[in-house]
């Protein structure tokens, strides 16, 4: 009998919880300059190699799985080092699962390189693993884009930090009658203090006419004492923070293009009845048009305004996109969906009894920032809004802020995959829902116990 009819002969045998059906796969373990690569037995005299980490040795391992007939590869998620190797493997054309380090220990007292790779090659074969969400990989250019945007963003925070430090040293308290050291008034009167300017009402008068402040009270504000060290520190200060913004704005320019290439893939949005609302005539500052263009943008991209959902603004929504993709079709259901976000309640259950409703601890960025909306969305007049009220009226705010960012998941969710349109119904439909849902909980209850309820008289 042929080899590989003896072996499907053995597979068939097996259970079914026990039969291969990874036939063709392999596994990594990673490492800082060596990975450890484990092929199934019989592919080669050698079913264990170890590659550098080198960009040559990383095509060398390509190649060597497809000699060995390899069609799906496994490997964990150690630090940073899997994204060469698994961007080489996938544009090799090879289905690649990228691990939970935490789902695929291995058993105790066996801890080497070698084993690590045997054992996660022998799970995958018996299609034990799951492949940690990734998304396409246009997205996944946006994503860097704007992970390295919002470090960006940190470094030049710090130095806003630094000016108001110098600021403070030198007794001028500008930050203080200004609500954004950073605007068009704060940094005007910065530069002009930094080219030798002393006299604090014409400073005073250089702010914006829409700045609230009495120009007396701020040229009492800009009174300090003038050292020259704290002069050349918040000189230094300001260059990097202007530098800052000048990598910002060459980076928004690469989010841009990132963002046109991602078009291509987003499904073609379902026929509907009803027809589309004319678009917003734009504002007329600058950072209004370049907010309504990046809306129209978004909006173009994903099918549906995202942004019409309380609490989320242009920017959260383009990092929400470039977090979670624009293929809904990875998640079955909505419920899927948000416990991959971590915001639904654990279901650890032993002898009938919840052992503990926390989710894994882990840090899923889309999760941070449906809960920066949620914070947002808890302050609005929509029903999202009174949602949120009730609950922190209820719960604290913690816990309401997490459940209103579920409630927000979900309602992005059916946003993206069925290509309908948010309506908000307001606080007042959702106030007399709820307290139509009350008495008819009260009626039901003074029915089981025998009574009738009837309104009071005024």
């Amino acid at each position: 009998m042929p080899a590989r009819t003896k072996r499907q002969a053995k597979v068939a045998a097996l259970p079914a919880q026990l039969q291969r059906v990874n036939l063709n796969a392999a596994a990594i373990d990673l490492g800082a300059t060596a990975h450890f690569v484990a092929v199934p037995p019989g592919r080669d005299p050698e079913s264990v190699r170890t590659f550098g980490a080198h960009t040559a040795d990383l095509h060398a391992l390509a190649q060597w799985l497809k000699h060995c007939a390899i069609s799906t590869v496994a490997m964990e998620s150690t630090s940073n080092y899997w994204v060469p190797l698994f961007q080489i493997l996938e544009q090799a054309g090879f289905e690649v699962l990228l691990c939970n380090s935490r789902h695929v220990k291995n058993l105790p007292g066996r801890k080497t390189d070698v084993l690590d790779c045997q054992w996660l090659q022998e799970l995958h074969t018996y299609g034990l693993l799951s492949g940690s969400f990734r998304p396409a990989d246009k997205v996944c250019v946006v994503r860097s884009y704007l992970r390295h945007r919002d470090n960006l963003t940190k470094a030049a925070a710090a130095h806003v930090q630094h000016m108001q430090k110098a600021l403070t040293e030198m007794n001028i308290g500008l930050h203080h009658v200004l609500s954004d050291l950073t605007g068009v008034s704060g940094l005007t009167i910065i530069r002009s203090i930094l080219e030798g300017e002393r006299d604090t009402l014409k400073l005073a008068s250089m702010k914006h006419p829409y700045v609230r402040q009495p120009v007396e009270e701020i040229a009492k504000a800009l009174e300090g004492d003038y050292r020259e060290e704290h002069l050349f520190a918040l000189r230094q200060a300001l260059a990097l923070y202007e530098a800052y913004q000048q990598h910002l704005m060459a980076c928004d320019q690469q989010i841009q293009a990132a963002l046109r290439a991602v078009e291509s893939l987003r499904p073609p949005a379902p026929i509907t009845a009803e027809p589309a609302p004319p678009p917003p005539k734009p504002r007329k500052t600058a950072k209004a048009q370049a907010d309504f263009a990046l809306k129209a943008q978004l909006e173009g991209l994903c099918g549906v305004d995202l942004t019409a959902v309380p609490g989320m603004q242009v920017l959260s929504a383009q990092i929400l996109v470039s977090e979670i993709g624009l293929d809904m079709s990875r998640w079955a259901t909505d419920k899927h969906f948000c416990s991959w976000l971590r915001l639904s309640p654990g279901n650890r259950v032993s002898g009938g009894k919840r052992l503990r409703s926390k989710p894994h601890k882990g840090h899923n960025r889309a999760a941070q920032i449906l809960r920066v909306c949620a914070q947002a969305a808890i302050q609005s007049k929509s029903a999202l809004g009174a949602f949120g009220r009730r609950l922190r009226g209820r719960l604290d705010t913690p816990k309401a802020i997490k459940a209103l960012a579920h409630k927000l998941a979900r309602t992005i969710y059916r946003m993206l995959k069925t290509g309908q349109s948010y309506a908000d119904a307001g606080e007042h439909y959702y106030e007399e829902k709820y307290r139509d849902h009350v008495l008819k909980a009260l009626h039901k209850k003074a029915a089981f116990f025998g009574f009738q309820l009837t309104p009071a008289t005024a």
